[in-house]
């Protein structure tokens, strides 16, 4: 059971949101166990903080390097990085300290899995304010993960349990991401969902390519990008032998993938691709005022290491409470295993 077994890091998040919880909770699932070796790599008091908030029979297991490692049910095996002390951070608030704290976690699991210790790393959400505010300019993991492993073609993948979306361009203002939309993005993205398709199980997955203008612009009604950048690229992607359609309407695209005409549909920025995957992937209880379902993952493709992540924020408004859903870890984790293991690792 051991040598088949993946091992992965789970990086805790900002301390001040509900990563520390949703990794408590998923680590509480015997059938992660039977599936990989996992290890966090945060603080001790955030993990018992989190253990006592959720009211689990959990242990923390400290373990000085992440090779040691034994992933037993009911103890949480953990590397401490000692940047926290009681009472040092609060929850729900944004503070420099989380936000170096979480980079410096995300950093640590790059570079294990950079040396072959890991398999792959589950990243916990981090706060954007709380990074910048720490002094590290990135507006997300995808950004860190790209400069740590020195990746200059990655793309953000998404999924939920029934849709795949990956993006031509993500944190950045809408202007520019219409000016990010050009042939040469848009083949190699097309080339990345390919490979990351491949990655999560699907040999010869079909691919189509979102438009960026309303109705594919009409014959050049609405604009020319599709006849002048997202057209030509298509065309490439299918002399390079890959099963691409498009471009297709925005508006429709992704009901199409989602009822299985498509695997994977190639959006051309963030929104375009994020709305339509989490209205497949949430479910909001109005009368609970909570989420009954937080399903759904983000990938980046491209690396030379496998990265999985949950596919929401850091939520501060419920963070502390115990109440947080730690379905989209359990994806991620699971997500983390596949992947690896499709990778040959």
């Amino acid at each position: 059971m051991e040598k088949n077994r993946i091992r992965i890091a789970i990086t805790m998040g900002d301390p001040a949101g509900i990563g520390p919880e949703i990794i408590v909770k998923a680590l509480s699932h015997v059938e992660v166990y039977q599936e990989c070796i996992p290890i966090v790599i945060g603080d001790y008091e955030a993990l018992t903080d989190a253990v006592h908030i959720c009211c689990l029979p959990l242990e923390l297991n400290e373990i000085s390097n992440i090779t040691d490692g034994r992933g037993e049910f009911g103890k949480i095996d953990f590397v401490n990085k000692g940047y926290l002390k009681a009472g040092s951070w609060e929850y729900k608030k944004n503070s420099a300290l989380c936000g170096d704290a979480s980079f410096e976690y995300v950093v640590a699991g790059i570079q294990e899995a950079m040396a072959g210790k890991v398999q792959a790393v589950v990243t916990a959400p981090i706060n954007k304010e709380s990074l910048n505010m720490a002094g590290h300019a990135y507006s997300g993991h995808t950004e860190i993960f790209a400069e740590y492993t020195e990746t200059k073609d990655f793309a953000m993948l998404l999924a939920s349990k029934t849709l795949h979306v990956i993006h031509v361009s993500t944190h950045c203002s809408l202007r520019e991401a219409c000016d990010r939309v050009k042939k040469e993005r848009v083949l190699k993205v097309i080339t990345l969902a390919q490979e990351g398709m491949r990655q999560l199980g699907y040999e010869n997955p079909k691919i189509v390519v979102a438009g960026l203008n309303p109705h594919c612009s009409e014959n050049g009604l609405f604009g020319t990008e599709e006849k002048k950048e997202i057209l030509p690229a298509i065309e490439e992607a299918r002399k390079m032998g890959m099963d691409v359609y498009g471009p297709e309407p925005p508006d429709t695209v992704f009901v199409k993938c989602q009822a299985g005409q498509y695997d994977i549909v190639v959006a051309m920025y963030h929104d375009q691709g994020h709305i339509p995957l989490k209205l497949s992937g949430f479910q909001y209880d109005l009368v609970e005022n909570k989420y009954k379902s937080v399903s759904g993952i983000n990938c980046t493709i491209g690396l030379p290491i496998v990265r999985t992540s949950v596919d929401h924020g850091t939520a501060f408004g419920k963070a502390g409470e115990g109440r947080a859903n730690e379905e989209s870890m359990l994806d991620a984790i699971f997500a983390g295993v596949e992947m690896a293991k499709n990778r040959g690792l």
